[in-house]
């Protein structure tokens, strides 16, 4: 008898504990970012790779002086079918662009098309004042007001009259524009992934035509792809974290690799399984809340960045070895990671962190009044760096290693 309610009481047990935990794993979420239907694989996100390699091209080309700036426009814009800037014909042939994406999402660039094409001619006159500017004196030792290149202990680099290096400013604006805004303020936006029948048509099972994959299955997808689309086993993207791509990708790893900071990388994959995996099951709450969880992870990345750039700048400033060219590569990084503030999310007020003019006021600080970085004092730097860190979770110190 005694036996016997011995093992009724742990059966009773066994099974309510199977119960309290049935909510957490009802949800069957992969090991690797792999969905099939019928056998075929429901992921796709080739429009991101194709972008990700155009910016790459671009970013690199923009460190070669022989480089016209027709190619390198074209190379960002994509539109002339006669022109072929890109050494991968794919490319060229492709009917995808940068510029198309920029500053691009459904949440904050819908009705907001006048700041959008602002935003766009940003990086087409850094483009234009790279070829102008810093090409014209390739050769030429920098001076305080004048281009040109200078050193940093390990490379050469090309500044403009104020100490700034465009082709850094485009590169870490991009992370922002382009891959941040696609990923946290238009392809997880549930104003995107519910719009027109999205949600019914994932109920039901309804695919996009030709296609293995719902229409929100896609969407998802798309936000995948703008940080893992270059992955060597897309499925298995921290394998070769950091190494992908010069983008969003690679400071993920380095914010990672970041003792405060580590497990960010895998908390963010986790999510973007368990978003698509709650796609698949019709559970949009759980992907709404794994979209909560994305937008905030990811748009601290940006501010971090943007800390760590500055706050080391400080520190060669202050150090005997005062290396400008350091320092200038640094704060250029910075500048980029600064402007692409603006694409951050706040998910209180479901606005940027950071607003244009509230960036706009902080590169201002940041170049100042005279010769831009060549007199920027580091107390100027360690301002920011805390008006930045007080926006998000995180300290000065934490972002600063």
């Amino acid at each position: 008898m005694i036996n016997c309610y011995k093992y009724a009481i742990l059966f009773l047990i066994f099974t309510g504990l199977q119960s309290c935990s049935k909510d957490d794993t009802d949800l069957q979420v992969p090991e690797n970012y792999t969905f099939e239907r019928n056998g075929q694989s429901t992921v796709s996100f080739d429009g991101q790779t194709t972008r990700l390699l155009m910016a790459e091209e671009l970013i690199s080309s923009l460190s070669d002086p022989d480089r016209s700036l027709e190619e390198l426009l074209e190379m960002f814009r994509n539109s002339d079918p006669n022109l072929s800037p890109f050494t991968n014909d794919n490319l060229n042939d492709a009917t995808k662009s940068i510029k198309s994406k920029i500053a691009n999402s459904i949440d904050y660039f819908n009705s907001n098309t006048a700041e959008s094409s602002s935003i766009k001619n940003d990086f087409e006159n850094w483009i234009q004042a790279q070829t102008m500017e810093v090409f014209p004196s390739w050769n030429t030792l920098a001076q305080e007001g004048s281009p040109g290149q200078i050193d940093d202990g390990s490379s050469t680099r090309y500044i403009n009259a104020l100490g700034l290096e465009y082709n850094q400013i485009i590169a870490k604006s991009m992370i922002g524009a382009l891959m941040l805004d696609q990923i946290v303020n238009n392809y997880l936006s549930p104003s995107l992934l519910d719009s027109n029948n999205n949600r019914s048509n994932n109920n039901n099972g309804v695919l996009v035509e030709a296609k293995t994959y719902t229409q929100m299955e896609h969407y998802w997808d798309e936000a995948y792809g703008y940080l893992f689309g270059r992955s060597l086993n897309q499925s298995q993207p921290l394998d070769d974290l950091g190494s992908a791509d010069g983008f969003l990708n690679n400071y993920l790893s380095k914010v990672d690799n970041d003792p405060d900071f580590n497990g960010k990388a895998l908390n963010i994959f986790n999510a973007f399984k368990k978003g698509r995996a709650a796609i698949v099951e019709g559970n949009y709450d759980e992907r709404d809340e794994q979209v909560r969880f994305l937008r905030n992870e990811i748009s601290e990345i940006i501010a971090i960045r943007a800390v760590y750039y500055l706050k080391k700048s400080s520190q060669l400033l202050n150090s005997s070895s005062n290396n400008q060219g350091a320092i200038f590569h640094g704060l250029s990084e910075a500048y980029g990671f600064i402007y692409s503030l603006r694409f951050t999310r706040d998910e209180a007020s479901n606005s940027p962190i950071f607003n244009m003019e509230e960036v706009t006021e902080l590169l201002a600080q940041l170049i100042g009044q005279n010769n831009g970085l060549w007199n920027v004092q580091s107390s100027t730097l360690d301002n920011l760096a805390q008006q930045i860190a007080d926006k998000f979770d995180f300290t000065v110190a934490e972002a600063a290693e």
